[in-house]
């Protein structure tokens, strides 16, 4: 006999018609995966998961991640039948400006949203990337008779999401990782925006995800069998040491004319199929919105359930903090996003006299000096650790314990040639709320992961990226490795710091700033070749995004620069001065997004009125016109060579800016009151 009644059957049809009436209403949005997935939604929900939501931010409640974006209609529902903070009023203004329920879910936007998706495979990838933090909270923070972390992930996905690549990158990981807490469901239904799979997806998925490592449960009657459902995420939950995925037969659109058809995946349904639908329901056709009260009380219950659960949670940690208060104390401080005191101290500090080294290099630094102050921050390469030099001395690798390679309590990640599974899975660790996760690979290849870091921006999350061999001066690998449009590319992406630090110094600039930075993700793009520590630079200084670096009185010119042309900038000013008698002032520009946070006055200060001014990037010029009134860059691919041929061969040398230097000064010689970029028209419109 069936342990569900007829209010649970209720429960799930109010979901299928919110989701037709909102949708309809919106006239936008997806209709068909909620109306297919609200039984497995229903179930997990109310039998399974443990939240609270009035305290949506409880560490160990259970997460979910509806991979599957476009059917955020489903969570939403499910977010009001359970009380969470969104009104039937929140749901009518469903896919509307300023609306807590866009169309597709956010997480800053949304309580009871974990992490932002919609571009497809993301989720999924995100999930791991939770399950991963879950795991080595669990490691770090758990004691004999104090389980404080034992949260499970669950998450929805569809057959795009199986499709894309991230998906299989993140997911094959997770089955080497053996993170038995999570738990997917696929939305079976065979069908996308195409039409039937078949036309493009016929692989065995499960054969795939078996090889991977996962175990598989499927349920062949997803649109009915609640009982089958709550068998199939039980069976999931004792299997401890392999992630599953339950392959879940579902009809998208059940209940509507057009039910098992792409016509329902993602236009709403008319108004004479709504009525029907109503009708078949026991739904009054007349009403819209409407949510019986059996329902609202059944979701109620099970969320005073999991409101009880938190408080045994608060009664358990308070009873851990008198036995381990420092633990305590640092599980608290993480939660709110801040970083142990003093931590900054630790940043290492370079004179001219100090040695030239490779940013790379100067990262590995900074690493070694605060991974001890800065537990939180965890993090690894995409196969590259000894090109990155990412990993910190004495550090430990997160892996299964089993395998013998590491702990899970490790902070140190292989995450193999995934780049694009690598940022997808920061997002879900910095989403977890415990820590600071980063990852290596060259900045050529933070390209392979722009969707990652686009939503790293659009959900902001801390997650940094060490991204090394940061120009031509790779030298020999040539073009296919040599970056030009990928800073341009990033800096045009909102909320997003693009760090190119030109010594030791603007180094530590960059990681003081990216870690203090609660809400942004951070690209640090490292050299390979040696860059010597600058005369005038200061982390104090640096953290301001673009300083002066060199000044002169009665300046000519000024030049603008970042990362290893800052010095051969610095050298050209000698070439002007000594061969020219022109005198150049250099500005050190480590990080754009920053320095345009800074108040008017200050960057008039650096780039002021009456000089002007050439800025000196081996990439692309675009952007560059901001803060410069002429461009010299790499608007082209590089050259295979030795790095400082290639310098050579494009004429970033002192003798080649200072070229190009003289011709600024000459083009502009005429012009009165040269006015500086800062003060431009187009930026008061900004």
């Amino acid at each position: 006999m069936s342990s569900f009644t007829e209010t649970d059957q209720l429960a799930i049809n109010t979901i299928r018609v919110l989701a037709a009436d909102a949708t309809a209403h919106a006239n936008s949005g997806h209709p068909g995966a909620p109306m297919g997935m609200a039984p497995v939604a229903h179930v997990l929900f109310n039998r399974f998961m443990n939240f609270n939501p009035k305290n949506p931010k409880w560490l160990n409640r259970d997460r979910f991640v509806l991979s599957n974006g476009h059917a955020c209609m489903l969570q939403y529902a499910l977010l009001h039948l359970y009380g969470y903070a969104l009104t039937i009023d929140d749901l009518k203004a469903f896919r509307r400006i300023d609306s807590i329920t866009p169309g597709h879910p956010e997480a800053h936007d949304t309580p009871g949203v974990e992490v932002t998706t919609g571009p497809l495979g993301q989720g999924i990838s995100n999930a791991v990337g939770l399950a991963i933090a879950q795991a080595h909270t669990a490691a770090v923070f758990n004691k004999p008779g104090y389980d404080l972390v034992n949260n499970y992930t669950y998450c929805f996905l569809g057959d795009g999401c199986l499709m894309e690549g991230v998906s299989a990158e993140a997911c094959s990981l997770a089955g080497h990782l053996q993170l038995g807490n999570l738990i997917a469901i696929w939305d079976d239904n065979r069908i996308t925006i195409d039409g039937d799979t078949n036309q493009a997806f016929t692989e065995d998925v499960l054969k795939r995800y078996e090889s991977y490592g996962w175990h598989i449960v499927t349920v062949l009657d997803g649109d009915n069998n609640l009982d089958l459902i709550a068998d199939a995420i039980q069976k999931a939950k004792e299997v401890t040491d392999k992630p599953t995925l339950i392959q879940l037969k579902t009809t998208i659109g059940f209940g509507s004319k057009k039910q098992g058809t792409h016509d329902v995946h993602g236009s709403p349904l008319k108004a004479d199929d709504i009525k029907q639908l109503k009708e078949k329901f026991g739904f009054n056709p007349e009403e819209s919105f409407a949510v019986p009260q059996e329902v609202y009380d059944l979701c109620h219950k099970a969320s005073a359930k999991g409101a009880a659960k938190e408080e045994e949670w608060n009664q358990l940690f308070a009873k851990y903090a008198e036995e381990f208060k420092a633990e305590h104390d640092d599980l608290i401080r993480r939660q709110k996003g801040e970083l142990a005191e003093g931590w900054e101290k630790h940043l290492p500090v370079y004179t001219p006299a100090d040695p030239a080294v490779a940013s790379r290099k100067l990262s590995e630094n900074v690493l070694n000096k605060i991974f001890e102050a800065v537990p939180e921050l965890v993090g690894g390469s995409a196969d590259l650790t000894g090109s990155n030099l990412t990993r910190w001395k004495g550090a430990i690798d997160f892996q299964p314990p089993a395998t013998g390679l590491g702990t899970y309590a490790g902070r140190y990640f292989r995450f193999g040639v995934r780049e694009h599974g690598m940022g997808a899975i920061m997002n879900g660790m910095a989403a977890y709320g415990t820590l600071i996760p980063y990852g290596g690979t060259f900045l050529n290849f933070v390209s392979y992961a722009a969707g990652a870091v686009r939503l790293s921006a659009l959900s902001q999350v801390r997650a940094i990226w060490v991204a090394t061999h940061d120009s031509i001066g790779l030298g020999e690998d040539g073009p296919t490795h040599q970056p030009i449009e990928t800073l341009a590319h990033f800096r045009a992406l909102p909320n997003c710091m693009v760090w190119r630090p030109a010594d030791g110094n603007e180094t530590s600039a960059a990681y003081y700033v990216a870690l203090t930075s609660k809400h942004t993700p951070s690209i640090l793009a490292l050299s390979r070749q040696n860059l010597p520590q600058l005369e005038g630079s200061t982390i104090e200084k640096a953290i301001k995004g673009g300083y002066v670096l060199h000044e002169v009185e009665g300046a000519d010119v000024t030049l603008i620069s970042t990362g290893s042309e800052v010095c051969i900038a610095i050298d050209a000013v000698k070439e002007l001065k000594e061969k020219h008698n022109i005198k150049a002032r250099v500005v050190s520009m480590p990080c754009m997004e920053v320095f345009d946070a800074q108040p008017k006055d200050y960057r008039l200060s650096v780039l002021p009125d009456g000089i002007p001014s050439l800025s000196i990037e081996v990439m692309s010029t675009m952007g560059w016109e901001k803060y410069s009134h002429e461009q010299f860059g790499l608007n082209r691919f590089g050259a295979s060579g030795a790095y400082l041929d290639v310098y050579k061969k494009f004429e970033f040398t002192p003798e080649g800016i200072a070229k190009r230097a003289i011709a600024t000064i000459d083009f502009w010689k005429d012009v009165p009151n040269i006015r500086s970029p800062i003060n431009r028209a187009f930026e008061q419109l900004i």
